[in-house]
């Protein structure tokens, strides 16, 4: 990588922290873009393999997100079914 794309890629990356940060999410979003396209423009390969398996990636947590949700439907229907005091000590643990 060419010592311009470097210093281009680690100031927008630590601008876009610093607007985080600062609680400025637009300043923020448009400098990570620009970090983000600096390294695809050097790494053009790698990326057009992550694009590829994105909808594996989005399948996958959805599933996770999913078993989540039932998990917490159980807790929530054990809950009411027994004493609170349980599920409030699994809580504070």
């Amino acid at each position: 990588m060419e010592n311009w794309k470097r210093a281009l890629l680690a100031g927008s990356a630590v601008a876009a922290l610093i607007t985080f940060l600062k609680g400025k999410s637009n300043a923020g979003i448009i400098l990570s873009g620009i970090a983000l396209a600096t390294l695809v423009s050097e790494y053009p390969g790698e990326f057009a393999e992550l694009r590829e398996q994105l909808p594996k990636f989005i399948e996958r947590g959805t599933k996770f997100l999913s078993v989540a949700s039932r998990v917490g439907e159980r807790l929530a229907e054990a809950a009411d079914g027994r004493d609170a005091a349980w599920y409030e000590a699994l809580l504070e643990s």
